[in-house]
């Protein structure tokens, strides 16, 4: 079985290497994400595996000319892949999982960051400003911390945040006993109205489309802060950097901003950003940015790779797949 693999960075090849290995299947490996141009590279592959790049209905409709019959995604998120356009030709897609323990550290990263104001210590320390003024920080046990998702990336922010004897509160359509253990659920405004800090893990959905907007913003509490390591598409930037030049927001750490594709995973040194919203995020000092790597540990990349290799071989052998979305 041959699989063709774009998007392949260095650090993925030890990993496609010992896996094809482990399950017997044939990799043409591409560097370049799939585009109409190259699909003919994927010319006798029954499924491609990529990351994040777009695959539109021009594409898909290419790669299912060619032979291909499934495309698996190595990430949760499939927002870029459009799934209406599949069905219609009948392509199938599927997506992976991987340690929710690697965004999970992350998140609690970011909210501590934010909660004792680091970048704003980071860039007095590189002005050689060693004074306090401006830097007091927050005591975590001392904060409600709302946690909106508890799929099992918020089930292990929960887990870690409940160490630090703070109050948890969440918000989910679906509740989960584990967590009913550590937080208290209760409805999305509420969490909004009591959390001085706010952690997203919800997946990027039609409904869940600019979930904090502006009314979401209104109803926070004054000073409080907004963390997202999920997808940039729950929140409205445009309402999020009125909140934080208003003062409403007392900042925010944001791993995903709305349009990142293009941009992130990019050397962009010295280039004009094409994102106003990320250029205007990037130069507030009580807002943390990072280009959407709270994913990348060794970890998670051995299980996007691995993940998408068995998910591809799973819908070649016509056995249960786990990932199949469509």
């Amino acid at each position: 079985m041959k699989i063709t693999a774009y998007n392949c960075r260095p650090d993925e090849l030890e990993y496609f290497d010992r896996f094809a290995a482990q399950y017997g299947v044939e990799l043409a490996l591409r560097k370049e994400p799939a585009k109409p141009e190259n699909a003919g590279d994927a010319e006798g592959s029954l499924c491609i595996s990529i990351v994040v790049s777009p695959m539109k209905a021009e594409l898909l409709r290419r790669l299912h000319g060619l032979g291909v019959r499934y495309v698996s995604t190595r990430s949760i998120g499939y927002d870029h892949i459009d799934l209406g356009a599949a069905k219609e030709i009948g392509l199938h897609v599927g997506n992976v999982s991987y340690t929710p323990d690697s965004v999970a550290d992350y998140a609690v990263m970011l909210i501590l960051m934010a909660a004792r104001k680091v970048k704003g210590i980071l860039l007095k320390s590189a002005a050689q400003d060693f004074s306090l003024a401006g830097v007091r920080g927050t005591v975590l046990s001392r904060l409600t911390v709302g946690v909106v998702g508890t799929g099992h990336i918020g089930r292990a922010v929960i887990r870690r945040l409940s160490a630090f004897g703070c109050r948890i509160l969440a918000y989910d359509p679906y509740e989960n006993d584990e967590v009913k253990r550590s937080a208290e659920y209760v409805p999305l405004d509420r969490l909004l109205a009591e959390s001085s800090v706010i952690t997203l893990h919800v997946p990027a959905t039609r409904e869940n489309y600019h979930l904090i907007g502006a009314s979401a913003f209104a109803k926070m509490k004054d000073g409080a802060i907004l963390v997202n390591t999920a997808r940039g598409s729950l929140v409205d930037t445009d309402a999020l950097i009125g909140a934080v030049e208003s003062g409403r927001l007392g900042g925010a750490a944001l791993d995903v901003v709305e349009h990142e594709n293009g941009l992130y995973y990019n050397n962009l040194t010295g280039k004009a950003l094409s994102n106003r919203g990320l250029a205007v995020l990037k130069f507030f000092p009580n807002v943390i940015v990072t280009p959407h790597t709270a994913f990348y540990t060794d970890q998670s990349v051995s299980d996007m790779v691995e993940n998408s290799i068995k998910s591809c071989k799973l819908f070649a052998e016509g056995e249960k797949n786990p990932w199949q979305l469509v």
